[in-house]
């Protein structure tokens, strides 16, 4: 039938609001195009989804523009796979690919491609007779540029195209593709490697406000915002020798998007009055305020600059969408190859889209190396 196409869609678009705090008790929230919020490499993914501060690598371009400025090599290629909902199909993924050139010592450039394909649909008539087959996807494509601002603080700018076609081609769906726009501002801090006795060490903090843009639609006439988010978060490099060190990251999350209101008012605001609107309307007053964001934890034990293990931990409000998992993971570095790979442990009652999945990703190092030490 065509309406099992329909609901196989809403369903699977359901699903993906996990990932923008959605199906909360208390005033969870919802926004359109969620896929832009999948984190897409191995490496964030075994540290509890944690990226925003870590040390620049291929996958910069995601979680926080701005370090690229601080690449320690002048190119760097990368591409990341990751199943989804691998427990219900296995033609559901997320894919990327992203490009970084630190052309100078104080600035650096980026293009990202970000494809979220949801498989192959079959549809039937109203007797069940085959009448073709679709493949509904998303994809967003982006371009960065990064600037030091001094030795040890860096600011990025992100502009990104993104297209959502979850419609039913030759059918009565009432669904219509989107096409929009979105911009990314991030800040990124280094400091000095310092000494504190028996090891040394550099601490790090950043942040960055992905999906600034306009409300979407997918029928005429209803508007939804799109997840603008916060990230901000800090990390610790223990340097105990020169073939071992250890990293510790935190890292807080918030969508900057309208707390759901009984009177509907919040489906009234435009885009940058929900943003500044968001961090105090929520009816439950400061306390679900504080529901709304989301936190992370995650340790990396890097040898010889050759070989990594990583593990962390990402904890969501059980009334903002109940996310809660361990993560494990390890990379390889080989000559000017890294490949990185993660698993996930869910500990929620929620299903979790990435469970029983390894993800994977590859990148490349090239080009001349930059030492900001």
């Amino acid at each position: 039938m065509k309406k099992l196409g329909v609901l196989f869609i809403i369903c699977i678009s359901s699903i993906l609001g996990l990932s923008a705090q959605t199906t909360g008790e208390a005033g969870g929230i919802t926004t359109a195009t969620p896929f832009l919020l999948i984190i897409p490499d191995a490496r964030a993914g075994a540290m509890g989804d944690v990226g925003v501060s870590t040390s620049a690598d291929a996958s910069s371009l995601f979680h926080n523009p701005s370090k690229i400025a601080f690449s320690g090599q002048q190119v760097m290629i990368g591409v990341n796979y990751s199943p989804w909902l691998r427990n219900l199909t296995d033609d559901i993924f997320v894919g990327s690919a992203s490009y970084i050139n630190r052309f100078s010592e104080n600035a650096a450039w980026g293009a990202e491609f970000r494809y979220f394909s949801l498989g192959q649909v079959d549809l039937t008539d109203n007797v069940g007779n085959p009448t073709g087959t679709i493949n509904p996807n998303e994809f967003a494509l982006s371009g960065t540029y990064a600037l030091k601002l001094s030795e040890t603080f860096s600011m990025g700018v992100s502009g990104r195209y993104f297209r959502s076609n979850l419609a039913f081609t030759g059918t009565d769906s009432t669904l219509k593709p989107i096409n929009s726009f979105a911009v990314d501002v991030s800040g990124y801090y280094q400091s000095y490697e310092e000494n504190y006795g028996t090891f040394n060490g550099r601490y790090r903090i950043g942040f960055n406000i992905a999906n600034i843009g306009p409300k979407v639609s997918y029928v005429p006439g209803e508007e939804d915002f799109i997840p603008t988010n916060l990230k901000f978060g800090g990390g610790f490099d223990f340097i105990l020798d020169e073939y071992n060190i250890v990293s510790i990251n935190t890292e807080f999350t918030k969508l900057l998007v309208p707390s759901p209101q009984e009177d509907g008012s919040d489906q009234d605001k435009g885009f940058i009055s929900g943003i500044f609107s968001s961090f105090g309307d929520a009816e439950g007053g400061f306390s679900e305020e504080l529901e709304e964001v989301t936190y992370a934890l995650g340790a990396e034990y890097l040898y010889n600059d050759a070989f990594a293990l990583r593990a962390g931990y990402f904890h969501e409000s059980e009334n903002k969408g109940n996310r809660k998992f361990f993560t494990m993971g390890a990379g390889f570095r080989t000559n000017a190859m890294n490949v990185d790979l993660s698993y996930l442990i869910n500990s929620s009652d929620v299903n979790n889209p990435l469970e029983n999945s390894l993800r994977f990703s590859l990148s490349f190092d090239l080009g001349e190396i930059y030492d900001d030490y």
